[in-house]
């Protein structure tokens, strides 16, 4: 039973899974959230995390045996396909149940951020406009955390924006460093088609883009604070690159570029909590 809860666990994609509600927790409590708003609103995204990763690697079964990924649980053997797709299901029916705790206008805006995370696992992840679920998922997800607030208020355009750019940076980077299993087994999205140098600028380019956008968008001249972050992410999307290639050089997981991401999700974050509410 352990093992099989263990495998279930890995087949979620965890370290996205765990980064994303830790991230929405903190975002919650810089809004202005109580605790017990703080629980919902994380336990609400949650779902959609859970949701997300099993029913990616539910449908992506097949194609990760074709491509020997056995580092993943159910080529692996570890856990059952059936299994995996109904805990995926269950996720996902728990995802409104929980959101209506936080009032109908934030419950439409997570529904459609987890149906736009599924549009991505199938069918969108094989075509050219693979990046707009990410955008679309993540720009609501600040969005439910604003409306979840007492009395439903509107999210800042300028917050929606910077978490539509950090999803579609975090696509490029996410997907870096399955390319080549990917186009092995018929996926062609944006980031294949742009191959792995194009990839790595767009996902740069719109993390920082995203940083900007909160540094800037704001009402009054930026903090040193965000100026500092907008320094410290210039040099650590570089770094994460550089630690992808060492890593693809030595036949490792190039994942630098990836973690780079989250970190820079955090300092994201934490421009956020320390400007104080936005609503």
């Amino acid at each position: 039973m352990s093992r099989h809860v263990s495998a279930l666990i890995k087949a979620s994609h965890p370290e996205p899974a765990v980064a994303v509600t830790a991230v929405t927790a903190l975002l919650a409590w810089g809004v202005g959230h109580r605790p017990i708003g703080i629980l919902l609103v994380a336990a609400t995204v949650a779902a959609t995390q859970l949701a997300v990763g099993w029913t990616n690697d539910w449908l992506d079964a097949g194609r990760d045996r074709q491509a020997g990924r056995t580092d993943k649980p159910i080529p692996a053997g570890a856990v059952s396909r059936r299994l995996v797709g109904a805990a995926g299901l269950a996720a996902a029916a728990a995802t409104p149940l929980l959101a209506a705790t936080t009032g109908p206008a934030a419950t439409l805006c997570i529904t459609g951020a987890l149906l736009s995370a599924l549009a991505y696992n199938w069918p969108l992840k094989f075509t050219a406009v693979s990046v707009l679920p990410y955008a679309v998922s993540f720009g609501a997800l600040p969005a439910f955390i604003v409306l979840a607030l007492p009395g439903a208020p509107a999210p800042p355009g300028w917050l929606v924006a910077a978490a539509a750019l950090l999803g579609a940076g975090a696509h490029f980077a996410n997907v870096l460093p399955d390319l080549a299993d990917d186009a092995r087994t018929g996926v062609h999205g944006l980031p294949h088609r742009l191959g792995a140098t194009g990839s790595q600028f767009a996902a740069a380019g719109l993390l920082f883009a995203a940083t900007v956008t909160l540094v800037l968008g704001p009402p009054g001249p930026p903090s040193w604070a965000g100026l500092v972050a907008v320094a410290g992410t210039a040099v650590i999307l570089p770094a994460g690159w550089y630690a992808a290639r060492l890593a693809a050089r030595r036949g490792g997981r190039p994942n630098g570029v990836f973690r780079a991401v989250m970190l820079v999700a955090v300092i994201d974050v934490l421009l956020l909590v320390a400007a104080g509410p936005v609503a």
